[in-house]
């Protein structure tokens, strides 16, 4: 008898937990996410979406569905673009020997310096290498040129933080020099172009997929910032894998 008393007892309490977790999973249930809800398991249009929200007799009701079904079709929108846009830059990735490196497409840009609005030509791209262990080892290849009187002998990167920016407290970076080249030079000038390679660990471009990065590289003289896109290592890595 007793150990059925105690049986008894464990059952009430099972049934009274379930009433509780019931009651609070209904609680839960907010009269927007209800009427959200409702319209989107009608499965009608966009438009339509909209007419039967605006049916809706609270009018704060009605306006915060409306929102919240342009702000879904929105998203919806974006998500195709970015899809189309990763796939463009997948399909600019040079595979080669024998599919053993890989090579994302350059981006070139312009900036200007000074006073005398001398103009830095910049180059980058990312581009992975597998190794015989089978593992890819990812690079950001960079070039600058530039005209000057001395050349500027990069040394270093640092990554860029998305709120606070470049700032001069941030953990540098080694970089290997590539290749360094003086051309047409006239007088005290020099038409200079250091091309170099940082490495980047798989890890740090998967943590970087959905925001990108920002990496300045540092010189005593000057500093130039350069930015890889979200899409842009999303297709790098749809192919790179």
């Amino acid at each position: 008898m007793k150990k059925l008393f105690q049986i008894l007892l464990l059952s009430l309490g099972l049934i009274g937990c379930s009433l509780i977790d019931n009651a609070d999973l209904t609680s839960l249930t907010s009269p927007f996410d209800t009427q959200l809800n409702r319209i989107l398991a009608l499965d009608l249009s966009h438009a339509e979406s909209l007419k039967e929200a605006n049916k809706l007799t609270d009018p704060d009701m009605a306006a915060a569905v409306v929102n919240e079904l342009e702000a879904r079709k929105l998203q919806a929108e974006n998500a195709i673009i970015e899809a189309e846009n990763v796939a463009k830059f997948a399909e600019k990735i040079k595979i080669s020997d024998s599919n053993s490196k890989f090579t994302g497409p350059e981006i070139s840009e312009t900036k200007k310096r000074g006073l005398l609005l001398n103009t830095d030509y910049l180059n980058y791209f990312l581009r992975g290498i597998r190794g015989n262990d089978g593992l890819i080892q990812h690079q950001l290849h960079f070039s600058i040129k530039y005209d000057s009187e001395d050349r500027r002998n990069y040394y270093s990167a640092s990554q860029c933080d998305r709120w606070r920016g470049c700032t001069d407290d941030g953990i540098e970076m080694d970089i290997t020099l590539i290749s360094l080249n003086a051309s047409g030079c006239s007088g005290s000038f020099c038409s200079y172009t250091e091309t170099m390679e940082l490495k980047l660990s798989d890890e740090f471009l998967r943590s970087n997929m959905n925001t990108g990065f920002s990496m300045r590289f540092n010189s005593k003289k000057e500093t130039n910032k350069i930015t890889i896109s979200s899409v842009y290592i999303k297709g790098y890595l749809k192919v790179v894998k």
